[in-house]
Parts: C-alpha cells; structure tokens; sequence
C-alpha cells in the first residue's frame, strides 16, 4: 500500500470510527448513565435526556399529561429504548428482573400509580413496544419535586429507608421511584 492509500484510509477509518461519537452530538436530548453498585451488584440504566423546553422553539413543554400523555406507554426518554443491565437478579414490587439487559418503560397514569413497565425485548427503538415481551408491571411511587427538573433524569441509589436500592424518574414537578433489592 502506498502512503497517499495509506492516508485516504487511515483518514477514512477515522471518520467511521468517530461517527457514533458525532452522531450522539448533533442529539438534541443527550445520551446518559445512571449507575450504582448495590449489594455487590452493579446496576445500570442506559437512556437519554429529554428538556422540558421545546428544541425548536425553547417554549415550555407540559410534560405528564402534555407531551407524554397519561394511560400511554412511554420509552422512559428519547430516542433507544431505555436499557436497564444487572449483573444479578433484581426484584422489584414481587416481580424478578433475570440477570443480564431489559428494556425500560412507563405508563402514567392520571389517577393512579404510574406502572414500569420492565420488558425483555433489547436494541428497539424507543417506540417499539411489544407488550407480549412484559417480564412485568410494578406500580411506582409519585411524588411532587421541591425543585423543578428542566431534564429527563433517572437515578439509582441506595434505598434510604430499607435494604437494597431505588430506581426515581424524575421530570419537570414529578418524581415516580420504585424500591429494589438483589436476589442472591
């Protein structure tokens, strides 16, 4: 190989190799990770960050009720389907969560818990939903915000009230949580 063929392609694999890297750059609700070994165990949830703004326009967006609608199942973000991994068994409101990926969604409701929805289908688009790939329904806590979160946020933390961990949804004055503990 010559240089200037050397060049074109080590230009070439450049590009290709930075193009994941460009492409979650242009999003307009950014990729995160939420995680927290538990118990000797590390669970993490893979998903993006919506703004309460509108991206074209910066107006305010009403969220629950608005732009996700209530008794409607929702990605749990933006664009792939939100991506939950455990290296162990995880049980949460009685239903387990096998070791390994599961998909995240929500259905809030406007009388009512809001439900997670915990599904075994993985690398679906955010809007695939297929619920005959349910691993379960837990119903969720919802709770007002002290302060209003202008971003889509999921944390995983320690359970301060009791063993194990707790997964919290939080968005512009919600907050929906949902308790866990580690199978062993």
């Amino acid at each position: 190989m010559n240089r200037r063929h050397f060049f074109a392609f080590a230009a070439g694999a450049l590009l290709l190799g930075n193009a994941p890297l460009m492409a979650q750059q242009a999003r307009v609700s950014p990729p995160d990770v939420a995680s927290a070994v538990l118990d000797g165990n590390r669970v993490t949830v893979y998903y993006s960050r919506p703004f309460t703004k509108d991206p074209k326009t910066g107006a305010p967006r009403k969220i629950w009720g608005g732009l996700v609608p209530f008794g409607q199942v929702w990605r749990l973000g933006a664009n792939e389907a939100t991506l939950l991994v455990t290296q162990q068994p995880l049980e949460v409101g009685g239903v387990t969560i096998p070791a390994g990926a599961s998909t995240l969604f929500l259905l809030p409701q406007q009388d009512g818990p809001a439900k997670l929805i915990i599904n075994k289908q993985v690398g679906q688009w955010g809007s695939q939903y297929d619920d005959k790939q349910d691993i379960g329904r837990i119903d969720m806590k919802t709770d007002t915000l002290d302060k209003s979160a202008d971003q889509f946020t999921i944390a995983v933390a320690k359970n301060p009230d009791a063993a194990g961990g707790l997964l919290r949804l939080m968005w512009e004055n919600t907050q929906y949580s949902v308790p866990f503990t580690v199978k062993k």
